[in-house]
Parts: C-alpha cells; sequence; structure tokens
C-alpha cells in the first residue's frame, strides 16, 4: 500500500519537533559555573563527533567516494563560512553577540545543514519497502534528542533562554518535513545526493569540534576533564545510537 505523502511530511516534522526536547534538562539547571561551561563544550563536541561517526558510517555504505567527497566538500564550505563570519562585524544570534554569536550561529548551520541530508533519509525509507520508514523515522528522531542537548550544551551556558533554545533546536531540524516530501515523490533523483549530503554534515561538524568547541573547553578545564567529558558524551551517544537501531 503506498504512503500519503502526509503522512511522511508529518513523520520528518515529527522528527524535527524532536530535536527540540534535547534542550529540556535545561530546564532543571538553572546556573552553569566556569567548570560546568567547559564540560558542556566538552560533551558537545563528544556528541558532535559521535553524529559525525554515524553519517560517515551510513554514507560509506551508500557510496564511499561520494561520502568522502561529501566531507571534503564540507570543511570547505565551513572553513569558508568561518572566514565570511570573522569579516562580517557585529553577528547577533539567540540573544548572544561579538564571537560567541558567530559561533552559535556555525554550529545551528552545521545542524540545519545535516537536516537536509536527514529529510532525504526520512523520505527516501518511505518510497524503500514496507516499515521502512517507520524505523528510519524512528531512529532519526531519537537521534535528534541528543543533537538538541548538543546545541542547548553550546547556547544555554552562553546565555540563551531555554525555551529559545529549544525552538533554535526545532529550527535545525525543519529541513527534514521539507526535504522529505519531494525526496519520496523524486526518489531516484535524489538517493544519489544522499551520501554527499551526509560527508558534508560530517565535514563540517569535524572541524568545528577541533576548531571551536574542544578549544573552548580547553580554556576552562584542564585538558585530562575536557577529554573525558568528550569521551564519555561519545560512547554515550553511540550507545544510545546502538540502542535505537537495534533490531
Amino acid at each position: 500500500m503506498e504512503t500519503s505523502l502526509w503522512i511522511v511530511v508529518a513523520a520528518a516534522l515529527f522528527t524535527a519537533i524532536m530535536t527540540g526536547a534535547g534542550a529540556l534538562p535545561f530546564l532543571f539547571v538553572k546556573n552553569l559555573g566556569k567548570r560546568s561551561v567547559g564540560w558542556s563544550n566538552a560533551a558537545a563536541a563528544g556528541l558532535m563527533l559521535a553524529a559525525s561517526h554515524s553519517l560517515i558510517d551510513e554514507g560509506v555504505s551508500l557510496d564511499i567516494t561520494l561520502t568522502i567527497a561529501g566531507v571534503l566538500g564540507g570543511l570547505g564550505a565551513i572553513v569558508l563560512a568561518d572566514r565570511l563570519l570573522s569579516g562580517a562585524g557585529d553577528v547577533e544570534v539567540a540573544e548572544l553577540e561579538g564571537a560567541g554569536a558567530a559561533k552559535a550561529l556555525l554550529i545551528l548551520g552545521i545542524m540545519t545543514a545535516h537536516s537536509f541530508a536527514e529529510g532525504v533519509g526520512v523520505g527516501v525509507s518511505f518510497a524503500g519497502s514496507e516499515g521502512l520508514g517507520a524505523y528510519i523515522t524512528t531512529a532519526i528522531a531519537f537521534h535528534n534528542v541528543p543533537e538538541g542537548l548538543a546545541i542547548a550544551l553550546v547556547l544555554v551556558p552562553r546565555g540563551s533562554p531555554v525555551w529559545k533554545v529549544a525552538l533554535w533546536a526545532i529550527f535545525t531540524s525543519l529541513p527534514q518535513p521539507i526535504m522529505a516530501a519531494p525526496a519520496y515523490v523524486f526518489v531516484e533523483t535524489f538517493r544519489p545526493f544522499l551520501p554527499v549530503g551526509l560527508g558534508l554534515a560530517a565535514g563540517a561538524m569535524i572541524w568545528m569540534v577541533f576548531s571551536e568547541l574542544f578549544p573552548d573547553a580547553l580554556e576552562k578545564v584542564p585538558s585530562e576533564s575536557a577529554a573525558t567529558a568528550v569521551t564519555l558524551a561519545f560512547s554515550a551517544m553511540m550507545a544510545f545510537q546502538m540502542l535505537v537501531l537495534a533490531h
């Protein structure tokens, strides 16, 4: 039986909303000290590294050459974006100004770009075998929660209110319902672009981790402590993904 296009869009919208749930833990954490901010940056780095690993793994399973090309393209795009923002003067995002706002904009941009690939993934999956769409949607929805947490770990310690961070997190995932519909209708056209999109997001994320998030963490906590937080967050994200994807 053919799936309704509205079901595909609704499924992808659900995955987007789940990203906002990642900010909810900060409803119970009001004030963060310097060390907590450092650990938050390190944890966000670990979550983004794990997400990058998963994206590359998925992309390689489809086409290794296109995935690597995507990674290199993502690296080039994020370096260019960073230089453009550095010369753009005052930037204001999520009640942040200056360098903090530029950093936040880069992270939000990476997560948004990443969502385009996930939206295509949802649409393509619904055009596949029966039950595959529901499975992929569930996996991406749960995968989006820690990604929303990674966004919150960066924005909340810098002074953004939790409700606004949740909305920003959902905003970064809006490409999912936008891309799911055309990917479902024109599945054969969109399928080849999926590994490129996955690689693009992964390349940009890896650069962000080592250029911005981990150096920020090292300014506030000792290197051993930051490295431990990265490793624990990476391990938790991978364990979470294996639990969700186990079937």
